[in-house]
């Protein structure tokens, strides 16, 4: 990126991160390292130059339906981050949880043209992978290599320098729809920034909120987010599973402001103050007052916790029904040794219980890495997926979709290739 900072050695790159959510635009400016393969916050010192944060508009289940909206929302997070980091953004890197996000795990093979595996040799592997999952409409978003096999033999990790007649991979690679990726990167355009970097939502929230050690071991990350939640798995360092599913906080509010013929307000105040899913939970037969819809401002309702929690409770089981559903698919069910928690919608009460009972895992509410230079709240499960952007931008080599600057929204029906993948992605 065109921006630098830093004196008498080589300056670090400003670096854009944008998460455009349901209900929360974020943008995050940070200075890492110009040459930085594979690094992470525990290797690099990363600066947080500035953060902004804007309610989001124009946007349901984190899909674009008002580009206008929108793209006001974007313009005043980076005007505040901007105004903070005291640098202009020219480009960012973007969360994209839109588009029915899929994973897809295939296998692709080709022959070697030399005794051993070279670089040539892996990246024509890798672009059969992508011309395999670049089709029927869909977009690219991310891809990553689970492990190589030589002349049929698995189980490589490095192939490189290995001899053999055959390289095959196994692969795992997560695409979107392209009209609303497409309508996602247009609102970032009319923003006037470039993207030059696409993220699956659920990725980016997970390297947040789970360790190295979980995603070794085998871990599923859940984000509840306000319109829509995010899953992803992963094993042996691994990501297995990236997904999304149309069901989030807010449509808990809704079900709640039905059930009780009140605002969608009130709805959210109730559920935040009566609402507990914990096994210990106060007596389904304490009452509550509220302020019903269409009558006078003075008049109240009377409801009891039990019934708001049974209303909670149908609702949340339908959403782990559904994320349960998308793991069991991607056959990571074996591998979900533990499931974490984030996202807005993960911070209500008793909800680790509920899942923890649900899934028959051992669950855990995240909380974020503390980064200097971002605001205490960004600890917070609410914040992952901005705080994950981090990590993507300070590991170029994790099979995030990159562009050069060179990268164009074409008219094929796709998504076009947004210039050339680094050569270490794989």
């Amino acid at each position: 990126m065109r921006a630098s900072l830093g004196a008498g050695r080589q300056a670090d790159a400003v670096v854009g991160l944008l998460d455009i959510g349901t209900s929360k635009t974020v943008c995050v400016i940070v200075a890492v390292p110009q040459a930085r393969p594979a690094l992470s916050l525990g290797q690099v010192e990363v600066r947080v130059l500035g953060c902004g944060i804007s309610p989001s508009r124009g946007l349901k289940s984190a899909t674009v339906f008002e580009l206008r909206e929108a793209e006001q929302a974007v313009r005043e997070a980076v005007a505040q981050a901007e105004s903070e980091a005291g640098v202009s953004l020219e480009n960012a890197v973007v969360a994209v949880a839109c588009g029915r996000l899929k994973s897809a795990t295939f296998t692709a093979d080709t022959g070697i043209e030399g005794r051993v595996v070279g670089v040539t040799d892996r990246e024509r592997l890798m672009a059969a992978g992508r011309r395999h999952v670049e089709r029927d409409g869909r977009t690219l978003l991310h891809m990553n290599a689970i492990s190589y096999r030589l002349d049929g033999i698995p189980g490589i990790g490095d192939p490189l320098g290995l001899a053999c007649e055959t390289l095959g991979a196994d692969l795992h690679a997560v695409t979107a729809d392209d009209a609303p990726v497409c309508n996602l990167v247009h609102v970032v355009e009319r923003a006037y920034l470039t993207a030059t970097g696409l993220v699956p939502a659920p990725y980016a929230s997970a390297l947040a909120a789970t360790t190295g050690e979980e995603r070794h071991l085998g871990v599923v990350a859940i984000d509840i987010g306000a319109g829509a939640t995010s899953v992803a798995a992963f094993a042996q360092g691994h990501l297995l599973l990236s997904e999304g599913v149309p069901i989030g906080g807010n449509h808990v509010t809704f079900d709640l402001a039905q059930e009780l013929s009140t605002s969608v307000y009130e709805a959210e105040r109730i559920k935040m103050d009566h609402v507990s899913l914990a096994r210990a939970a106060a007596g389904d037969d304490a009452e509550f007052t509220y302020a019903p819809a269409g009558e006078a401002a003075d008049a109240t309702a009377r409801s009891t916790r039990g019934r708001v929690r049974a209303v909670v409770t149908d609702r949340m089981a339908n959403l782990f029904a559904e994320v349960g559903e998308r793991i069991q698919r991607a056959n990571a069910a074996a591998y979900a040794k533990r499931v974490v928690l984030t996202g807005g919608g993960s911070q209500l009460a008793g909800l680790g219980e509920f899942a923890a009972d649900f899934f028959a895992r051992r669950v855990r509410v995240a909380q974020n890495e503390s980064i200097a230079g971002l605001p205490p709240r960004f600890a917070g499960p609410a914040f992952s997926a901005a705080v994950g952007l981090v990590h993507v931008a300070l590991d170029p080599t994790a099979g995030t979709r990159w562009d050069r600057g060179e990268g164009a929204i074409g008219g094929g029906g796709y998504l076009r290739r947004m210039g050339q993948w680094l050569r270490e992605s794989f």
